[in-house]
């Protein structure tokens, strides 16, 4: 299934972020974002976040990024926020969006590897590798953002 591709205005999003990288993730033994999930869920941090707008979505927000897929990057699990300090932004711009429904966490495992294959196939579609985002509608459905040029 092809991506849609869509243009987003900037917004903030606010949580816990932790730096990591792909090979580390690949590893049990210093992978970070399971981990920064769980924690994000135990301790409600959803719930006790300030500025929240409406948008009721959970968000993981790739920033960071040191170059590219295989440089360190910051994930940060959150809501989104009107404004704070310890937000990121997420760059407003062109996105190719990627969907994915299932049980967890084996079918987001699955959308990300369907997002490389398709950016391995294309090399002429340039991702911006600035913000990159993943918004779940619920506990079993993401839509992943994807910056390209």
């Amino acid at each position: 299934m092809e991506p849609a591709r869509q243009h987003h205005d900037a917004f903030r999003v606010a949580g816990l972020t932790a730096r990591t990288t792909n090979r580390e993730e690949n590893d049990p033994a210093t992978a970070r974002i399971g981990a920064l999930w769980g924690r994000f869920f135990g301790e409600q941090t959803y719930e006790s976040t300030s500025h929240r707008t409406g948008d009721t979505r959970i968000f993981g927000i790739y920033s960071a990024y040191e170059a590219d897929a295989h440089g360190p990057f910051d994930i940060t699990v959150g809501v989104a926020v009107s404004d704070g300090a310890d937000s990121v932004e997420i760059e407003a711009g062109d996105y190719l969006v990627f969907t994915g429904q299932g049980e967890m966490p084996q079918m987001v495992i699955a959308t990300w590897q369907r997002i490389w294959q398709y950016f391995e196939a294309r090399p002429e579609i340039a991702r911006r590798y600035r913000s990159d985002f993943e918004a779940y509608e619920g506990p079993d459905k993401v839509a992943i953002h994807i910056g390209v040029a």
